[in-house]
């Protein structure tokens, strides 16, 4: 009977990783194909910003909200809800053939996506035992990088051999068989946890949170790393065309290492505070040593425009991104250290919805770089540098972490 628990149980974390990669291949769809799209469409630079912008600005509103409505709905008909709704967004980008209709339909797509981080959290919480927990939540945050090192292998061939129509057709409609397979999967799968296990987020104070040292450390540290890797999602493609002359077929292997050793550095993230702690080191240091290490390895990224070579430009946004997914998990880690169970899921919302503002003006600021001439310099000079000055803050608002009690409210407050 435990054999086939787990193996329901195993199931669902399948389901979740496939769910959590689907959404960032449809979130990268446009940004694979914005140069057979600027072409038919002769869009401006800041046309695409504008569409990027949308989606940050929608996502970042609905993160606010999405933890509340998962909870509220249920997670079953929730997920599913999200994912449906991002499928048939990402499907609606076939249908429109202007800026406006494309604004629009990236507006819903962020909205709708913002779903994927409190689903994948809330299934850890309700599917499986405390102590398995992290290694779910591990496995999903690798999910993204496999999606985003799919997508460059598959949406540019898809794409000149059906046309760019057919590969957001496809890719959507993938996520609405999602929702089928996930809806039988989970009705044969109860939940571990009991109601008392998962306090509803009304319970947490939220001006009490927004005067809380602790949540200004997380959403500094988003807000300044965060940026980096929405500018990262949506113009790389974009990079290598410029820099390197690349074609719409040729983008997909350079692109796909890169995330793959984005997803290393999700692995390591876990991985390197773990070796830290079982060599004595205390949390405060461990935590934050980890995060240095990987702010460090990001500042040459700027070296990519001094360089001819196409893989070498990819070794070192690479390394930029396998470093910001490494501090990224570590930001989690601290928010999962300092904070209590119950105000976990609103810690990290509210710093999600300060990563997606910033990332929003990371996009504009691209937009208006490169319609002016200034090309990638300031935006890559501005990522290499942001990490330390993120993790600065951090030290300054929190100078030393301490796990948080079980079930305690204790607020450190900004001023003293």
């Amino acid at each position: 009977m435990e054999e086939r628990v787990d193996a329901r149980r195993w199931a669902i974390v399948a389901l979740a990783f496939a769910a959590i990669m689907l959404n960032y291949v449809d979130r990268q769809v446009i940004a694979l194909l914005k140069p057979m799209l600027q072409a038919d469409f002769a869009w401006s630079d800041r046309d695409y910003s504008h569409m990027a912008s949308a989606f940050q600005f929608c996502a970042a509103v609905s993160f606010l909200g999405t933890g509340w409505f998962i909870d509220r709905i249920g997670l079953r008909k929730g997920f599913a809800i999200g994912v449906a709704t991002w499928s048939l967004a990402g499907m609606a980008h076939a249908l429109v053939g202007s800026v406006a209709g494309f604004v629009g339909v990236r507006a819903l797509l962020g909205a709708a996506e913002s779903i994927g981080t409190p689903a994948q959290v809330k299934t850890a919480g309700i599917y499986f035992p405390p102590e398995r927990r992290s290694l779910m939540l591990g496995i999903g945050n690798m999910a993204s990088n496999f999606g985003a090192v799919v997508a460059p292998l598959s949406i540019p061939p898809l794409a000149l051999w059906l046309g760019w129509r057919a590969a957001f057709l496809l890719t959507g409609g993938l996520g609405l068989v999602w929702v089928v397979i996930w809806l039988i999967v989970t009705s044969r799968a109860g939940p571990t946890t009991t109601p008392a296990d998962d306090a509803p987020a009304d319970r947490v104070p939220w001006g009490a949170m927004l005067r809380d040292r602790r949540q200004w450390a997380i959403i500094a540290a988003k807000a300044l790393s965060d940026q980096c890797w929405w500018f990262l999602l949506f113009f790389m493609p974009d990079l290598f065309h410029r820099l390197f002359n690349l074609s719409q077929g040729a983008l997909g292997l350079p692109i796909a290492f890169i995330y793959l050793l984005a997803a290393l550095g999700s692995l390591s993230g876990g991985l390197l505070p773990t070796w830290l702690l079982a060599r004595g080191i205390g949390m405060d240091r461990a935590r934050k040593g980890s995060m240095l290490v990987y702010a460090v390895l990001i500042l040459p990224v700027p070296l990519v425009l001094l360089t001819d070579n196409a893989w070498v430009a990819a070794s070192l946004l690479g390394l930029a991104l396998f470093a910001h997914q490494g501090f990224s998990t570590n930001v989690f880690g601290m928010t999962a250290d300092i904070f209590p169970s119950r105000m976990i899921g609103t810690a990290i919302g509210i710093g999600a919805f300060a990563g997606n503002l910033t990332g929003m003006a990371m996009l504009e600021a691209a937009g208006f770089s490169l319609d002016n001439g200034y090309g990638y310099a300031p935006l890559l000079i501005l990522c290499g540098g942001s990490y330390l000055v993120g993790l600065a803050l951090v030290q300054l608002l929190v100078p030393h972490l301490t796990l948080a009690e079980p079930g305690a409210a204790r607020v450190m407050p900004v001023s003293h």
